[in-house]
């Protein structure tokens, strides 16, 4: 987690590829501990063809039942379902926006949202812009993906500095955040 924390977590990601990676981690999240997800995330990058989008879109019927034997992911076959779901919703945005990247990005302007927290009690569950973002995702045919898990990605992929202003990394990715 800590290693996570120092490297990853709020850095503004804008490669498709990790993108819907985070997509998929945060779909399968909900409802238990990022750590879970973490210490699987290996096993999803094997089962999710290292999450490329192209392939993991042509799952079939018969790739899902394989990936809810597979022991290195969470095996809930709606959330598994939803993945191969979202790929396809993914592959339309990208083909509408040019990339998953520009769509997702609009939601806070292009830039990070630099929050200013001062304790944990601060962080919520989700914001006005996560609800947004989640009912037009939504709307566009994705699963699996309520206010909660949209609010989780953001913070993942830099949308939103959510790391205290007391933490080290807040003015390092606060500096990132500027284009």
């Amino acid at each position: 987690m800590l290693a996570y924390h120092d490297s990853e977590w709020g850095v503004p990601e804008h490669d498709d590829r990790r993108l819907f990676e985070f997509l998929v981690l945060e779909t399968a999240q909900a409802g238990l501990s990022w750590s879970t997800i973490l210490h699987r995330r290996a096993g999803y990058r094997a089962a999710f063809a290292n999450f490329d989008v192209d392939r993991v879109a042509r799952y079939t019927a018969k790739d899902v039942e394989r990936l809810l034997k597979d022991t290195r992911i969470i095996r809930n076959r709606l959330k598994v379902r939803a993945s191969v779901t979202n790929a396809k919703a993914f592959l339309k945005i990208r083909e509408e926006f040019g990339s998953f990247d520009a769509y997702m990005w609009g939601f806070v302007g292009g830039r990070p949202k630099q929050n200013r927290r001062r304790s944990l009690t601060q962080l919520p569950g989700y914001t006005a812009e996560a609800e947004r973002f989640s009912e037009d995702l939504r709307a566009r045919g994705f699963k699996f993906i309520g206010p909660t898990v949209v609010y989780a990605h953001m913070q993942a992929t830099g949308m939103v500095n959510d790391h205290l202003v007391g933490c080290y990394r807040y003015p390092v990715i606060q500096r990132l955040g500027v284009r």
